[in-house]
């Protein structure tokens, strides 16, 4: 059995409640992340070197990311 690591819950909560918080629509943004989710799980299976992390907590973990820091994704 492979073992996961473990990732900090409370992070993973503050980040999905940014997210939640940061949306003007819950179930808009529900749902993007399920589709990120998806499409991280298809690419993932093609790299089976990178399977540290579930893709919805993976989709949380971005897509915060790109609302906390929009540098990342080029916006002004």
């Amino acid at each position: 059995m492979v073992k996961r690591p473990t990732f900090d819950s409370t992070q993973l909560t503050r980040r999905a409640e940014e997210l939640i918080n940061g949306a003007s629509n819950r179930y808009r943004i529900t749902v993007q992340v399920a589709n990120r989710a998806k499409r991280r799980r298809y690419e993932d299976f093609d790299n089976m070197d990178d399977h540290q992390m579930k893709p919805v907590m993976r989709a949380i973990f971005e897509m915060s990311d790109e609302l906390s820091q929009p540098e990342i994704i080029g916006l002004p």
